[in-house]
């Protein structure tokens, strides 16, 4: 990606001396599209969305050079909607990032503030939604957070430096509340890499997501806003790991993650891109939903057919467990993802891909989570099955 930053010639008529060490770099990045959806209330959508390979955004980061291998860094990142100009992630002016912190040459670097956890740092790249495909590849509802949909606030994040192709990293994120453990978070990952393989594991569990407005993992407040949990729960706890390989123009992985949510009340703005759509409204309390698990084992694959064109696919299989009042259920759901990218420019590419999902086997019938339920769709599918095709375009600066 190209980045543009903002000279030192510039920056000095306003500054000391000292700040001649200062760089600041402005980015960014467009995301926009037409889906099309089947199955919508019996119905078809048709629509633009912006953000679903990647958030539409813009951010600042920079550094100062402090001497003797030590620096201060901070990043500030703002996600919108591009059709109508609204902020992302719950209205947040710096919703995406907004962190400042220290980094030491040859022992890492600890930011505070609103960040990523350690699943989407070193897991995540690894699956294909995490990686190139988007958002319509994640997971059932996102339900370990590989796309995205929550990020951590009032963190303290460690990341190491590389140490022959291993690193690691962790974060704590504080509940800013009276009640210590309501609603904080907390993760650990590992990634590997060497050659053409990469390795990655990592953990993460938070008390109360969603619970409360101003926590690790931020709920609704009292209008309804600003919410960040991919699930209302007392407890969520993921764990994953995946390898890639890559072998001339061809990459191969294999992901598996466990999600397990206690006592989920609902889901009633989870969000997809940078737009809040209503997955649940609350249907998990209705039917009675106590306990929830996901388990997913992704397969994808990405081949880079000409420099300027690569071809994607990817097929995840969920085992889905439930228990509710009216007994338990273990529906199986079935992803299958396509994807072609064709890159105009350095910073301008043009895509379409598609997806389609079913949700078979055993079902209660009385949830939700027995429909099907594309992660960007409009709504959840009437039916059990529902596809969604997209064609779009990024742009770069």
């Amino acid at each position: 990606m190209k980045k543009h930053v903002i000279s030192v010639a510039v920056l000095t008529a306003f500054a000391a001396p000292a700040f001649a060490q200062n760089s600041v770099t402005l980015y960014g990045l467009i995301d926009e599209g037409f889906n099309y959806t089947n199955n919508v209330n019996g119905g078809h959508v048709y629509e633009l969305q912006s953000g679903v390979v990647q958030g539409s955004r813009w951010g600042l980061k920079g550094s100062e050079d402090l001497g003797g291998g030590l620096k201060a860094v901070f990043q500030l990142e703002n996600g919108f909607n591009v059709n109508n100009g609204k902020l992302g992630e719950g209205s947040r002016e710096f919703g995406r990032q907004a962190f400042v912190g220290l980094s030491k040459d040859g022992f890492g670097t600890v930011t505070l503030g609103r960040q990523y956890d350690a699943l989407v740092d070193y897991l995540a790249p690894l699956t294909a939604n995490g990686n190139w495909g988007g958002t319509i590849f994640s997971h059932p509802y996102d339900n370990d957070n590989t796309d995205n949909s929550f990020r951590v606030n009032n963190t303290v994040k460690y990341a190491s430096p590389d140490f022959a192709g291993f690193q690691f990293g962790a974060t704590y994120s504080f509940s800013n509340d009276t009640n210590f453990a309501n609603n904080r978070q907390y993760s650990v990952g590992t990634q590997y890499t060497n050659g053409g393989l990469a390795v990655a594991a990592a953990y993460l569990q938070a008390n109360n997501p969603g619970m409360t407005s101003g926590g690790a993992i931020a709920g609704p407040n009292s209008s309804g806003q600003g919410a960040d949990e991919n699930f209302i729960s007392t407890r969520l706890r993921i764990f994953g790991a995946g390898v890639n390989y890559t072998f001339g123009p061809a990459t191969a992985g294999f992901v598996y993650t466990n999600s397990t949510i206690n006592n989920p009340t609902g889901n009633d703005n989870m969000f997809v891109g940078n737009d809040s759509v209503v997955a649940t409204t609350g249907a998990l309390a209705h039917a009675g939903v106590n306990r929830l698990r996901f388990q997913n084992f992704e397969i994808n694959g990405k081949y880079q057919l000409t420099p300027a064109l690569y071809l994607g696919a990817q097929y995840v299989y969920t085992m889905e467990n439930y228990d509710t009042t009216a007994g338990s259920a273990k529906p199986k759901i079935h992803t299958f993802g396509l994807m072609a990218d064709y890159n105009l420019s350095k910073r301008t590419d043009v895509y379409v891909q598609g997806a389609f999902q079913q949700v078979a086997g055993d079902k209660t019938g009385s949830s939700t989570l027995d429909s099907a339920f594309i992660p960007g769709a409009d709504d959840h599918s009437s039916t059990s099955k529902q596809v969604l095709a997209r064609v779009g375009i990024r742009h770069k600066f």
